[in-house]
């Protein structure tokens, strides 16, 4: 559990972070990140159809589709230190994989699944916009709460066997950093729709 130091800290990077005339539109950087995780699949499809198909063209659309994905991505990842650009790229891709997964099961009437899924995109999207925003730090969190997060503390990685089972997933009860993260992005994105 989050001592109320750490939580304080994150609230005054917030307060700092709109302070210093940082705030972004941050519903329109919402809007932004989803055009890129669409243009991420794109990328992904092209790739598989230029494969399937050995057609030029699909090499030639998969490499203006990146152009664009890295132009629009370098309008949130601003100042990208270590692997952020990629983490964040991966993060939205995982996000869009995610959603679409819980769509699918959405439509197969499995809405606990669907339900689950659709909440680790959000936790997910939390840690886009935590790392994007200078917010919160994995290694800022104590190691109880990376231990919630399945983080290996060697390989800073989820294991298999430290990721909450299925049955525990309906039992956890405490608050984490992450669900905070939450609340203000939340937060942040109801200003900015004012």
């Amino acid at each position: 559990m989050p001592t109320q130091e750490k939580i304080d800290q994150l609230f005054t990077k917030i307060k700092k972070f709109q302070e210093e005339g940082n705030v972004m539109d941050l519903s329109s950087g919402e809007d932004l990140a989803i055009a890129i995780m669409n243009l991420i699949s794109l990328e992904e499809h092209f790739s598989f159809t230029y494969e399937k198909t050995k057609d030029q063209k699909y090499l030639e659309l998969l490499k203006e589709v990146r152009e664009l994905r890295k132009t629009l991505l370098a309008k949130i990842v601003k100042n990208p230190q270590g692997e952020v650009w990629c983490i964040s790229k991966h993060l939205l891709a995982s996000i869009m994989r995610l959603l679409e997964v819980g769509e699918k099961k959405l439509g197969q009437g499995k809405q606990g699944e669907t339900k689950e899924l659709f909440q680790k995109a959000y936790l997910l999207w939390n840690m886009f916009w935590g790392l994007n925003l200078d917010l919160i730090k994995v290694q800022d969190l104590p190691k109880e709460e990376k231990e919630d997060l399945g983080i290996n503390k060697a390989q800073g990685s989820p294991k298999e066997e430290d990721s909450p089972k299925k049955e525990d997933l309906r039992t956890i009860k405490k608050v984490t950093v992450w669900d905070k993260l939450g609340t203000v992005v939340k937060s942040i994105v109801n200003c900015c729709k004012e």
